[in-house]
């Protein structure tokens, strides 16, 4: 070792810092890469704010006028369509029914489709298939088409459910026809219809969990409940919380069967008018598209509002998980 080199580790020299690299100008290839993609969204971002954005604006705007189908013109009121909307007890009635149906079909929405994709899932390839088929094709089918079906079998008399009762030795229901059943009717029909979607979403989150998990379980002496309810169930927790989401918005926005099961009139003592059947009778029968749109407004806010709080229960559920 040489005495030069010595003497500078003794005094303990601190070593020079490196010199920063300059920053290197964007290339002209990115520039024109990110331009691209701007051009790539621009038609949805244009569809998005002509058929979404302006109007939400517009029907917002609406509500504080008096616009209506009978006259050409609008004048604005400011908040009189709101005044009066909080002082319609049709209107809460018609919210009331709405929620009524979200609390009896969400529940069973979730767990029949939870139930037809395990048995499934754990089916032979061909009664695969087949499940498959089953549980999905009314989901297919055209809301009116669905309406009519469950509107004859639930008729007095000659319908298959009534028929099937009357078999148990029971008596018959007027489903349809009773402000007691009809919106229980409406929600099995709904169940009936509109599962087979619920179940496709569980099927592949159940095809996502690996095999080795259960197996690893079963080694370690987890019997089938254990496996469920520790392996199963918390796997499918985030998905449990789309289809829960998905499904109350779903039956917050209630109206085709109903309008269709009921005839247009809301069933007996309107028990099964929902708050879009009623924002569709003030803005097209009563023809005040003003008043209609401060009640879709109050609607649309309830959604949101039931949408987050659903979407804060699942995310603190997944942090403790």
């Amino acid at each position: 070792m040489s005495p030069s080199t010595a003497t500078g580790r003794a005094a303990g020299a601190p070593a020079a810092a490196p010199a920063p690299r300059p920053a290197r100008p964007a290339r002209p290839g990115r520039r024109r890469a990110s331009l691209a993609g701007l051009w790539f969204v621009l038609p949805f971002a244009a569809l998005f704010a002509v058929f979404l954005v302006w109007p939400m604006l517009a029907g917002l705007w609406t509500s504080f006028t008096d616009r209506s189908l009978a006259s050409p013109g609008a004048d604005f009121v400011g908040l009189a369509n709101w005044r009066e909307m909080l002082g319609d007890s049709a209107v809460w009635q018609s919210l009331w029914t709405t929620l009524v149906f979200t609390a009896i079909s969400t529940p069973p929405l979730v767990a029949i489709a939870l139930a037809m994709a395990l048995l499934t899932n754990r089916a032979a390839a061909g009664l695969g298939w087949f499940l498959r088929l089953s549980y999905f094709a009314p989901f297919l089918l055209p809301v009116a088409v669905v309406a009519l079906i469950w509107e004859w079998m639930y008729q007095p008399g000659f319908g298959m459910v009534n028929g099937l009762l009357t078999a148990a030795g029971l008596a018959e229901v007027a489903w349809l026809t009773d402000q007691n059943t009809v919106l229980a009717a409406i929600a099995i029909t709904t169940v009936w219809w509109t599962v087979g979607f619920n179940f496709l979403l569980y099927l592949a989150a159940l095809q996502g969990i690996p095999s080795y998990v259960y197996e690893a379980a079963a080694l370690d002496g987890a019997g089938p409940w254990q496996r469920f309810t520790r392996i199963t169930l918390p796997l499918l927790r985030r998905t449990t919380g789309l289809i829960v989401l998905l499904q109350i918005v779903a039956s917050l926005k209630l109206f085709d069967q109903a309008y269709i099961m009921t005839n247009g009139s809301g069933g007996p003592g309107y028990a099964a008018r929902p708050a879009i059947g009623y924002i569709f009778e003030a803005g097209f029968t009563g023809l005040r598209v003003g008043y209609a749109s401060a009640i879709s407004y109050l609607l649309f806010a309830v959604i949101v509002a039931v949408s987050l709080v659903q979407f804060r229960l699942f995310s603190r559920k997944g942090e403790t998980a």
